[in-house]
């Protein structure tokens, strides 16, 4: 609770001095927050998807490459406007099980084509 006034000290600090940057981190705070996504893979699949993300984009959320956005370098139409971590998370995860069945075969894939 202490660690989250502090912030909310900083932040109303912030706005004070710079009014527009400080109005984006609290509401893109807040939207982070409020929207989660829990994933039930196994540990090995756990790392495979790790492995996938950080070949494919360093592990960085905001990465872009032409049309291809974000940690796992989806095209921008499958993120449907919504560029949020969870629905990222959510959608990588449909499309290797839809595309390749698991992550690990999406793994097998990457390592033959340099690509998922």
């Amino acid at each position: 609770m202490k660690l989250k006034t502090l912030f909310m000290v900083i932040v109303m600090v912030v706005s004070l001095a710079l009014p527009s940057v400080s109005s984006v981190i609290t509401s893109t705070t807040t939207a982070e927050a409020s929207v989660t996504y829990v994933s039930n893979l196994s540990k090995k699949e756990q790392r495979a998807k790790a492995w996938i993300a950080v070949k494919e984009s360093g592990g960085n959320y905001r990465a872009r490459n032409g049309r291809y956005y974000g940690k796992y370098q989806l095209t921008i139409s499958m993120l449907k406007g919504d560029y949020s971590k969870a629905n990222q998370e959510k959608t990588a995860d449909r499309y290797a099980h839809n595309r390749y069945g698991s992550w690990t075969q999406a793994k097998h894939h990457w390592l033959g084509y340099g690509w998922f």
